[in-house]
């Protein structure tokens, strides 16, 4: 195409509903190359269009087919891979959480080419550079990619949504799918996702609590003041793995890695593998009894104490604030 280069977005969704980390890949293409377009695979094409032309596609390739309601990656492989044959894009980027790392494997699996994950940056060219985040991030890898279609997904938190305007003209797609590609699909969905809340990954406050908060009733004062000031509960990996909490509270590296504007650590001492999934909070402050505990090299505001001494203040001076 005499140098034409386009990239390609895999957009993430839950039922129709936009994964925001989307749009953070589609900010990320863009400072790439203003041409980008996305695809969304079995989503309702119309409702997500609006979405991703504020953030700069063009274009928003539909995957249709009844058996892509829901998530089913090695389908979305095979359906990225017919797509990238029509449409010969430069690139092919989706963001670096879970389900988007597994789709680009599936897609990479079927083109026989490599799959970059976790990039904080990416430039195209023969071979394509790109910067990766390793070990959880505190080690970045420079690395050379060599197949014409880069596939690389972008490290989740790395870029910050802009919305440059605009709107996405839908085209639909066929997909012929084998037998196998749907081996691998949501047959049913239990659980408390109707306690409603904020989430993890989209909280902007975020009270967490580790090992100091001493049992599974302790973290009635981080719920306290979680509702307070409308936040959502977390914990450290030690906590999930003594069953006082759910996995789906878990920050860090095999958790959720969040962002908050304001990420309030009680009772956590700092594993490595607890600050990969929180550093990038932009106010930290960290509460314990040890002045020696890693957590406090990382954070914004400490306090040396108990927990249970200093929350109830908190909520407290909260409640006078909110009065």
């Amino acid at each position: 195409d005499g140098g034409y280069l386009m990239i390609l977005v895999l957009v993430d969704h839950d039922r129709g509903v936009l994964e925001p980390l989307s749009t953070r890949a589609l900010t990320a293409a863009r400072k790439i190359d203003a041409d980008i377009q996305a695809v969304v695979i079995g989503a309702n094409g119309a409702g997500v269009a609006a979405e991703v032309g504020k953030f700069g596609a063009k274009v928003l390739h539909v995957a249709n087919n009844p058996e892509l309601n829901d998530y089913a990656p090695m389908a979305t492989g095979r359906a990225l891979a017919q797509l990238a044959d029509q449409l010969k894009p430069t690139a092919v980027i989706a963001a670096g959480s879970p389900r988007g790392n597994e789709q680009l494997a599936h897609l990479a699996a079927f083109k026989d080419i490599p799959m970059a994950a976790e990039c904080t940056s990416i430039t195209l060219g023969n071979p394509h550079k790109v910067v990766r985040a390793r070990w959880g991030g505190n080690l970045l890898e420079d690395a050379n990619v060599h197949a014409d279609l880069l596939i690389a997904s972008v490290m989740a938190l790395a870029f910050e949504p802009e919305e440059v305007g605009g709107s996405a003209e839908v085209k639909e797609f066929a997909v012929n799918l084998q037998s196998e590609d749907t081996l691998v699909k949501v047959l049913d969905r239990v659980g408390d996702s109707d306690k409603g809340g904020v989430t993890l990954a989209d909280a902007k406050v975020i009270v967490s609590g580790g090992r100091g908060v001493g049992s599974p009733e302790g973290f009635a004062i981080i719920e306290q003041l979680a509702s307070e000031l409308g936040a959502a509960v977390g914990c450290s990996r030690v906590v999930t793995a003594a069953g006082w909490r759910p996995h789906s509270e878990q920050v860090g590296q095999t958790g959720t890695k969040v962002a908050p504007n304001l990420y309030l650590a009680c009772g956590i001492s700092g594993a490595m593998q607890h600050i990969a999934g929180m550093k990038n909070s932009k106010n930290i402050v960290a509460i314990n009894t040890d002045p020696e505990a890693t957590i406090f090299r990382y954070a914004d505001y400490g306090i040396i104490g108990d927990l249970h001494q200093v929350l109830p203040k908190l909520i407290e001076a909260v409640k006078a604030a909110k009065a």
